[in-house]
């Protein structure tokens, strides 16, 4: 039904107003009584889909990446259609607009998404308050700077995000790799990547010994636009910092072989989607394989099937996440992932 009656209806207007849409729409049937019957559709409990790493428990390998629920206004809801797990943001300590519109894109012929939303949220401290909700799901803090930022004062943003979140979490993901915040990317570079890990890690040995809890895992999301010898760095940045795993990969700036029309394709910002399927399989094969499967890995790209799914698993992801694929496929996406996961254990 999604597919051939919603999702024709949505894509008829601006992507952006479209996602504020679903928010209001999701939320409202959620409240008038369709949670329960959301959950009857897509939710999947099996213990053989349960997955444990880094200390975490999740019901399933299937997540939300992050992106769609940047202030954490929905999660609660969105755990309704089956998601083992939901990362919120990217948040910045700051309130901040993004960048200007329109700034959100469409690649049908492609079956694609190019943004260049810019780190748009209301600030870390926002997000803390939604997140002091009840919740029954695994949630994951993004964390990035602010644009007004400088790099060499980008840690003290890492830093603020981190603590303000840290009792609201269950795991951390560093975001150095959007190609939409003017030069977060330089950040990615072995030296200053390696400080700024260990100015986390650091805090989060002394966060947890203030509090008497244990420490947060601190997961790295990558680029696929990384060369072989950039991710053999990644790999010893892992081991020396010994942060507890990696997400692969964010969005791309490469543009190649895509259907669409040129003015569509020529758009600045991170492309997402069907296109990035291949490259976010082979940056987690040549990490699983490279680092001889020395860290968990939360495999995210292209994911708009279960056979795209079971091939990253294939390919050494412990656990995937989707965002385009939930756009375009809508949520049985979630379950027929499951399924297929159920049919191959």
């Amino acid at each position: 039904m999604y597919k051939f009656l919603i999702r024709p209806i949505l894509f008829l207007m601006d992507p952006e107003k479209v996602h504020h849409l679903s928010f209001t729409l999701i939320k409202l049937f959620s409240k008038i009584g369709f949670a329960a019957v959301f959950r009857s559709l897509y939710l999947i409990k099996d213990k053989r889909l349960e997955r444990e790493l880094f200390g975490i428990k999740f019901q399933n390998p299937v997540g939300l990446a992050a992106g769609f629920d940047k202030d954490a206004r929905l999660y609660n809801e969105l755990s309704n259609f089956g998601f083992g797990f939901i990362e919120i943001g990217t948040v910045t300590p700051k309130s901040q607009g993004g960048n200007p519109k329109k700034r959100l894109f469409r690649l049908k012929a492609d079956q694609a998404i190019i943004n260049r939303m810019g780190f748009n949220n209301l600030g870390v401290f926002e997000a803390v308050e939604n997140l002091k909700k009840k919740h029954n799901v695994i949630i994951g803090g993004n964390i990035g700077k602010n644009k007004i930022t400088p790099n060499h004062l980008a840690t003290k943003d890492y830093l603020i995000c981190f603590e303000a979140l840290f009792d609201h979490v269950d795991y951390f993901v560093v975001n150095v790799s959007s190609p939409n915040t003017p030069g977060l990317r330089e950040l990615q570079d072995k030296e200053p990547l390696t400080a700024l890990l260990m100015d986390l890690k650091r805090e989060n040995r002394e966060h947890a010994q203030r509090k008497a809890v244990s420490e947060k895992p601190i997961l790295l999301k990558i680029a696929p636009d990384l060369t072989n010898d950039q991710l053999l760095d990644i790999i010893e940045i892992v081991e020396v910092t010994g942060i507890e795993g990696i997400i692969a990969t964010n969005t791309t700036i490469a543009r190649e072989n895509l259907k669409s029309d040129c003015v569509l394709v020529e758009e600045k910002g991170g492309l997402s989607g069907k296109p990035l399927a291949n490259r976010s399989s082979e940056v987690i094969r040549f990490l699983s394989e490279e680092s001889n499967k020395a860290f968990p890995i939360i495999g995210v790209g292209g994911i708009h099937s279960a056979e795209d799914a079971l091939e990253k698993l294939e390919a050494g992801a412990d656990l995937i996440q989707i965002w385009t694929g939930f756009v375009y496929e809508g949520p049985a996406l979630v379950k027929r992932i499951n399924k297929a996961i159920l049919d191959h254990s």
